[in-house]
This record gives structure tokens, C-alpha cells and sequence, in this order.
């Protein structure tokens, strides 16, 4: 590769990350397979027989799994490596993908998706923190926001591959992802911050060189050695992303952002997707209805990807929620006219759909890509692996909650409650975002560093507004 004197074109930056995140496609289509695959083997003439409480557990199993890999993953990132950890992945999902190929019970499915969650929780402590190290502040949160466009766009294909073929033939067209993966991010850069870390400089300035698209990387990996040689004094223990306090703060705002996103019920949408348009009663079906979801989906991610780093994260936020508890409200009160009332919606099928489309777009806008985004940037090298594990084990009970909760108000007392609560959470998010979320918008992680050990960030909102405040 030609590299050039000046500033360079950071190409290998976006190939590393659409290589790199091949995986979280891989995931998003474990997440969205329950959508299509549910309803068939559900029907009478399934080749699994299965109950509806054993399709829950289908589901919820997928994250279960994620805690054993979100812990393996404090011991593959440090030890082996950011792109190891990576490439790791694609074992489990390979793998999983082939049980389901050839299930013939809900133990075996139950199995595959367990398996699949282990490769899940590698992926979502990997991934952030690869993209966050490798990529320039000027376009961090454009590759960050890739790991939603991929998540997204994979949901997107199962549904197509899941309403069109048989479960056993869409797992093996899925299969291949992770082996594309291994093809094609094998040959991607190490993150230099992890080869810093492990005294290899001057490998690490290679990788710099190659990542910047530039000769003259002296000034930037003295900054990076400088930085990770400070976050590494001392022996590191578990308890200090507790007693440190920008460690706190960092923890504090990434489980709080990652609450607010699940809280709308955003995961149990996309689990149930085809289940809430069939209840509806809507005119297209519902395979072609939850296709029309994700495309959507996928779409506004991807603007949101292009303009976070020049919008910033918090008005993004902010528009989002806003946007997300008046579409789950009115998505509330229109599955409680139907079910306890007299009146007829026939005519007004059209509402879940709609409003489902609204929430989608003001979802994805915000709520969607910027919490996995604040993952990779608010840890020091020190404390990173250790933070992302307890991030990722809280999302998955946060998700698994959320996910039980949805099925079992929906099936108890209808699925306007649901709903309801989710419209509750946005306004508490709402307020969360406003007086805690910091602006990380254009900042190195070094500079995000010194401003949760000091002085907190300017707040980008009107000056109406209460100005961040940490506790």
C-alpha cells in the first residue's frame, strides 16, 4: 500500500471495519431469526414440535449464552488480541448456524442459540473496542455506528432468508458470514493500542502507518504510548472500574445509555416483529411487513452513522427517545382499544404499522447506534476489557428481562401493556440523557479520559437546560 507524507485517507479504517464487524451481521441475524423462524415451527405442521413457553426459551437462550462469552472475552481481548477476539467468533457462529441447519428438537435449537450467544458476547466487547481504537476521532462515530448498520442489516437478511426458505435452508445461506469473515478480516491491521500494550512499538507503528495512510505517525504514537504507559501505572485489579472514579463515571453512563436503549423495547420488538403485525390484523402479511421494519431500520441507522460526528451524540439522543415514547405510546393505545374494548380497528390496521415505522426511524436516529458507540470510548486501555465484560453481562440480563417481560405481559394482559411501560421508560431515559450523557463528539479517547477525571463537558443543548452532571 502507498503511503503518503501528508494526511491520508484512512481506507483501511472503513475496510477494517466493515470486515471487522461481519461478525455483529452475524449476530444481528441470530437476533432477528426468531422473528420468522417462530411462527413456523409454532404451526401444527412443524418438522420441531415446540410449545409457545419452549419458543421463549428458544429465544431467551441466545442470551444466556452471552454471558459465558462476554467473560471469556476479559481473558481472549488482553491476552490474544482485539482482531483474535474477533476472528474467534465466527467458531460459534459457524457452528450454531450448522445445529440449526440440522435440528430435529427445541433442546438441540436451544443448544445452537446458546452456542451462537457465546459468539455474541465476544463480539460486543471486540468489536467496539476494536473500531475505537483503530479509527480517527473525525470519523469514530461513523465507524462506530457501523456495528448497528451491520446488526441491523443482518436482522434484515434472516427475516428475508427466514420468510422465503425453510429454517434449515436460511441457516445455511447464514453460515456463510462467519466464513467470509475469516476470509476477509484476517488480513486487517491489530489495533495499536493492544500492540502498545504488549511493548510491540514498533509494530504498532506499522499498523499506524498502514491505518492512517501515512509515513509521519511519530507524533501520534508518542501520544498513544504516552497515554497507554499513564492508564497502565500500577497493577490493575477488577474492583478499580468501581473505586476510580472516571472509571465509574464511564461505567455509569454506558449502562444507563445501553438501559434507556433496551428499556424502549427495541430487542423484544425485533424478537416478536412478525408476531405484533399478525395480532394487528394488518393488510400485508407479516413476513413482508417486518422486512419493510428492518429496511427502515437499516436506512436511518445509516444516515445516523453518516452525520453523529457532526450532530453529536446527544441531540441525537435526545430527537430519538423523544421521537421513540410518542410512537410506543400510540402503538399502546392502539393494541388497548382492540383488545379491551368494543370498537372495531378493522379499518385502522394500518396504525401498529405506521407507528412501528415512526419508532423505527426516531429509534435509529440515536437510541440505536450511539449507546454501543459510548461503549468504546469511555474506558481507558487499563480497564477496558473488564468494562466491556461487565457492560456486555448487564445488557444481557437487561435484554433477557426485557424480553420476558414483553412475552409474558403480552400473553397475561395484552400487548398494549408492554407498550405502556415502554413509553414510561423513554420519558425516564429522556431525563438520563439530558443531565448525564456527556458530548464525546471530535474528541480522542485520551481527551474523553481527561474530562471524566476533571472538569465535565460543555453540554450541547440550549442553555435552558441543566448542564451535565456526574455523580
Amino acid at each position: 500500500m502507498k503511503l503518503s507524507t501528508g494526511k491520508g485517507l484512512p481506507t483501511v479504517q472503513y475496510l477494517a471495519a466493515f470486515t471487522g464487524t461481519l461478525n455483529v451481521m452475524c449476530s444481528g441475524m441470530h437476533y432477528g431469526w426468531s422473528s420468522p423462524s417462530l411462527p413456523k415451527l409454532l404451526q401444527d405442521d412443524s418438522p420441531i414440535p415446540m410449545t409457545n413457553e419452549q419458543s421463549s426459551w428458544v429465544v431467551v437462550t441466545f442470551l444466556l449464552g452471552t454471558f459465558l462469552g462476554a467473560n471469556l472475552s476479559a481473558v481472549i481481548l488482553d491476552r490474544f488480541g482485539r482482531k483474535a477476539a474477533i476472528l474467534f467468533t465466527s467458531v460459534p457462529y459457524l457452528t450454531s448456524w450448522t445445529l440449526i441447519a440440522f435440528a430435529h428438537s427445541a433442546t438441540i435449537l436451544m443448544v445452537a442459540r446458546f452456542i451462537a450467544g457465546v459468539g455474541d458476547g465476544v463480539v460486543y466487547c471486540a468489536s467496539p473496542m476494536y473500531l475505537g481504537e483503530i479509527s480517527d476521532p473525525r470519523i469514530r462515530g461513523c465507524l462506530g455506528a457501523g456495528i448497528s448498520v451491520m446488526s441491523i442489516a443482518g436482522m434484515l437478511l434472516m427475516n428475508i432468508f427466514g420468510s422465503y426458505l425453510s429454517v434449515p435452508m436460511a441457516a445455511m445461506v447464514a453460515s456463510s458470514v462467519p466464513i467470509l469473515l475469516l476470509l476477509t478480516f484476517t488480513w486487517m491491521p491489530e489495533s495499536p493500542y493492544y500492540l502498545i500494550m504488549q511493548k510491540k512499538t514498533e509494530q504498532a507503528k506499522r499498523n499506524l502507518m498502514i491505518l492512517k495512510g501515512e509515513r509521519d505517525v511519530d507524533q501520534e504514537l508518542n501520544r498513544l504510548v504516552k497515554a497507554v504507559e499513564e492508564q497502565n501505572l500500577g497493577k490493575t485489579t477488577f474492583w478499580d472500574l468501581f473505586t476510580v472514579k472516571s472509571n465509574r463515571k464511564g461505567l455509569l453512563i454506558v449502562m444507563g445509555a445501553r438501559a434507556a436503549q433496551q428499556f424502549t423495547g427495541s430487542t423484544a420488538i425485533t424478537f416478536y416483529a412478525q408476531t405484533i403485525f399478525a395480532e394487528a390484523g394488518a393488510a400485508i402479511s407479516p413476513s413482508a411487513a417486518s422486512i419493510l421494519y428492518f429496511t427502515i431500520h437499516m436506512i436511518v441507522v445509516g444516515l445516523s452513522s453518516v452525520i453523529v460526528d457532526k450532530a453529536g451524540r446527544r441531540p441525537l439522543m435526545i430527537i430519538s427517545v423523544i421521537g421513540s415514547g410518542i410512537a410506543l405510546l400510540i402503538e399502546g393505545c392502539f393494541f388497548y382499544v382492540q383488545n379491551q374494548t368494543t370498537i372495531d380497528t378493522a379499518n385502522f390496521a394500518f396504525i401498529p404499522i405506521a407507528t412501528l415505522v415512526v419508532f423505527t426511524i426516531t429509534f435509529s436516529i440515536g437510541m440505536q447506534p450511539i449507546p454501543m458507540l459510548l461503549v468504546g470510548e469511555v474506558f481507558p486501555t487499563n480497564v477496558k476489557a473488564i468494562a466491556l465484560t461487565v457492560c456486555c453481562n448487564y445488557f444481557v440480563a437487561v435484554t433477557t428481562v426485557v424480553s420476558k417481560f414483553f412475552q409474558y405481559a403480552k400473553d397475561a394482559y395484552g400487548l398494549h401493556v408492554p407498550f405502556f411501560a415502554f413509553t414510561i421508560s423513554c420519558g425516564l431515559s429522556f431525563l438520563f440523557i439530558v443531565f448525564y450523557i456527556p458530548e464525546t463528539k471530535g474528541k480522542t479517547l485520551e481527551e474523553i479520559q481527561e474530562e471524566l477525571k476533571g472538569k465535565p463537558p460543555v453540554p450541547v443543548l440550549p442553555e435552558t437546560y441543566r448542564p451535565v452532571n456526574y455523580i
